[in-house]
């Protein structure tokens, strides 16, 4: 059985989590292209190595991040986000069209 330790929940079962993708630096979504904000969302390095993922614990709702190293699928650590996010970004609200 494999173990990740949730910085929230404590060790818990691989099965209780759900991966949610690479962390990317996020573009600007006020001056970015198109095409940049697809890239962002979208695609992935898939680097072989030690990345940082976001992972999902579903039971309590809570994102947080995790360093992996994808050749030996060791988790190298796992922290909060607000180690790497100083505040919340807000977009702005979408026009609706009658």
């Amino acid at each position: 059985m494999k173990i990740m330790p949730c910085p929230l929940n404590g060790p818990r079962n691989i099965s209780e989590f759900v991966y949610g993708g690479e962390f990317k630096t996020m573009p600007d979504p006020a001056t970015c292209s198109d095409a940049d904000w697809a890239d962002y969302v979208f695609n992935s390095d898939n680097r072989a190595g030690v990345v940082t993922e976001w992972w999902l614990h579903s039971a309590s709702s809570y994102w947080f991040l995790v360093e992996r190293n994808t050749l030996s699928d060791e988790i190298l650590r796992t922290f909060d986000p607000s180690e790497v996010f100083t505040q919340r970004v807000e977009f702005p609200a979408a026009e609706v069209k009658s």
